[in-house]
């Protein structure tokens, strides 16, 4: 069993050590030590990172993982070391304390939930920028209300109370009457419990601060609903916090920048451009509707007539999507009419609605017959795609066989 020295005291950075064993794997290598600071992966709370080093080797440790038995996983630079010698561990330090500072945050967090709308908390997570919980509350949650738990939450960090650990074997009567959560039937002895007094007990297996005064100050940033009893709350403590609101601050200032307008708020000028949009699309779609028709008369006046349908044969240069939404309103508007179009390795296949005794998904299945590829439709409109031969071909074989069909 590694004895875990980051319980004993959680603000100690470097330490000295025995390998127990060696493990080695392509450019990596992964070491099991007789005592560590360094934190393993679990409840939430990511691993610890840092480096571990001995005569002639280092070890950059990337993952850390284990119960009873810590296990430590990165980078070897120089010799492969073996069981016996002694190494000296250095743990990123910025990186712990900072995960120590955002788990102490998510217990005020949690436990101000709990106390304001008597929503448990059922999952946590720390990420590198920015950490999420999960909270169990069917009902509607708004920002005012976020924003109640986020001020209750800095009156506690502020108020700069002592966080306090203790171990137990078996729980007080007392003491599990006042947990903020049931103790599930999953934890076993040694117990492990995190409090602040007044504020929050609960069993933690992670690493904390000394006092709420370290956690900084708690920013809410994002909440909603992940299913119909929980809710996906996202938050960042400390020099994260900071860091994340920088980043915020610096999209709004260069956003807000980039406006005709550069007047704050933002909100009013995304508003004012996107009315702006508007009209322009609305503008673009007139214009659009007015090539259409100038196009449809000039495609009417080439096509040829077969059986009293207008038959149109037309290679096109726009992309398939425009050029559907043209066969479409061709069609549409355009009594007795079949249009044949083929593009940039696609054809379109369309008709009149009242046009009957034949039909567009059957064309493009026997010219996919004759042609190769694929394609499919109805029995109005049918498009294909990946054909062996070129689109010419496609349309003279489509028109041929349109006639066979159509001629008296």
């Amino acid at each position: 069993m590694t004895e875990k020295l980051f319980y004993r005291n959680p603000y100690l950075w470097e330490a000295e050590g025995t390998l127990l064993a060696v493990e080695k794997g392509g450019k990596g290598v992964r070491i099991l030590l007789d005592r560590t600071i360094f934190y393993p992966e679990g409840g939430g709370q990511p691993s610890d990172r840092g480096v571990i080093a001995g005569e002639d080797f280092r070890i950059l440790v990337e993952k850390v993982h284990g119960k009873d038995e810590v296990w430590h996983e990165g980078k070897l630079e120089g010799r492969l070391p073996e069981p016996g010698e002694p190494v000296r561990m250095v743990v990123d330090a910025e990186w712990r304390y900072e995960n120590m500072r955002q788990h102490t945050g998510q217990h005020i967090l949690s436990a101000v939930f709990k106390e304001l709308y008597d929503a448990n908390t059922t999952g946590f997570q720390i990420f590198e920028g920015y950490n999420k919980i999960e909270i169990d509350y069917p009902g509607e949650l708004d920002w005012d209300m976020i924003l109640e738990v986020e001020r209750k939450a800095n009156e506690v960090v502020w108020r700069n109370l002592p966080v306090q650990v203790e171990v137990y074997d078996e729980l007080p009567k007392e003491l599990k009457e006042n947990l903020r959560k049931e103790l599930s039937e999953k934890v076993k002895p040694p117990i492990r419990i995190v409090s602040i007094p007044g504020v929050d007990v609960i069993p933690c297996g992670g690493t904390h601060v000394k006092s709420t005064g370290e956690v900084g100050f708690i920013k809410i940033l994002n909440f909603y609903r992940k299913s119909r009893k929980l809710w996906r709350v996202e938050f960042v403590c400390g020099n994260r916090a900071l860091k994340k609101l920088n980043e915020i601050l610096d999209d709004y200032w260069s956003a807000l920048d980039r406006m005709p307008n550069k007047n704050p708020p933002l909100a009013e000028r995304v508003k004012e451009l996107k009315a702006e949009v508007e009209g322009l699309e609305e503008e673009k779609d007139s214009l659009r509707k007015e090539l259409w028709e100038w196009k449809a008369r000039a495609l009417l006046n080439e096509a040829q007539e077969i059986g009293g349908i207008g038959v149109i044969s037309h290679l096109e240069k726009a992309p398939l999507k425009d050029a559907q939404a043209f066969v479409v309103h061709l069609v549409d508007k355009n009594p007795n009419t079949i249009a044949l179009i083929a593009g940039e390795n696609y054809v379109i296949f369309a008709k009149n609605k009242e046009i009957e005794g034949i039909s567009m998904n059957d064309l493009l299945k026997e010219v996919l017959s004759k042609t190769g590829g694929g394609g499919g439709g109805s029995e109005v409109l049918a498009r294909g795609g990946g054909f062996k031969v070129r689109p010419e071909e496609v349309l003279e074989l489509a028109f041929e066989k349109l006639r066979g069909e159509l001629s008296p």
